[in-house]
């Protein structure tokens, strides 16, 4: 069998051709792996999202003896801070721990408010908050969509905004509620229900993003092409 020399198996013009060839596909490429995770960040988003209003239509709340129960729903907040490595990161919790008597929760996720993680009970659903790091033992590095999936930023549209707090609640209907639940004044505050589709936009740092919108009353959760 007659062997063939390898040396002369490319002519220098047919490497410089392979060459661009690569390059070219390699900078088509790149965008595309970045859509995906920023469409991996969506996808997990809205399947948080959808468990947090599962969360909260589970939970009775109701308590006539606690004046406050309305604001001890369940959330998902957004944070971009020190335990986050600044990146923007969230926590899925329940506003229940009152630091003065007869008042009400503080808004902001202790440890024991935060959900376990379904898929791994010995973590919490939380990207990093407070004194829980990202590189904590407890955390899920996957919440933090900033580090983990090159989300530089999170919009909320002004349909959902208020008081500058990135975060989506749930009351036990599993309708949408903006805002920090501890500034609420009664159970039911009409200007409180999202009554206008929510749009989160969330921007990768190449400059794409992807918006997810949640339906008023029935929070509905969907990826906007």
């Amino acid at each position: 069998m007659k062997q063939i020399d390898l040396r002369k198996a490319f002519t220098m013009i047919e490497l410089i051709f392979i060459i661009i060839i690569v390059g070219i596909l390699a900078l088509v490429a790149t965008p595309r792996l970045n859509d995906n995770n920023l469409r991996l960040a969506a996808d997990q988003l809205m399947s948080h999202i959808r468990y947090t209003q599962h969360l909260a239509m589970q939970a009775d709340k109701f308590d006539p003896n606690d004046a406050n129960w309305f604001k001890k729903r369940w959330q998902l907040r957004f944070s971009s801070r020190k335990e986050t490595e600044y990146k923007e990161a969230y926590t899925i919790f329940e506003d229940t721990v009152v630091s003065v008597p007869g008042a009400g929760p503080t808004g902001s996720p202790e440890k024991s408010e935060i959900a376990k993680n379904p898929l791994n009970p010995e973590k919490l659903l939380t990207g990093g908050t407070n004194s829980i790091y990202t590189t904590d033992k407890i955390a899920t590095s996957e919440l933090n969509i900033g580090k983990k999936y090159g989300v530089e930023k999170v919009k909320f549209s002004n349909s959902c905004s208020i008081d500058s707090s990135s975060r989506i609640a749930f009351d036990y209907l599993g309708r949408p509620l903006k805002g920090n639940l501890s500034t609420y004044t009664s159970s039911y505050q009409k200007d409180r229900l999202i009554s206008a589709p929510c749009e989160i936009t969330l921007e990768h740092k190449n400059g794409e993003s992807i918006i997810i919108t949640i339906e008023p009353e029935t929070g509905f959760v969907d990826i906007k092409n």
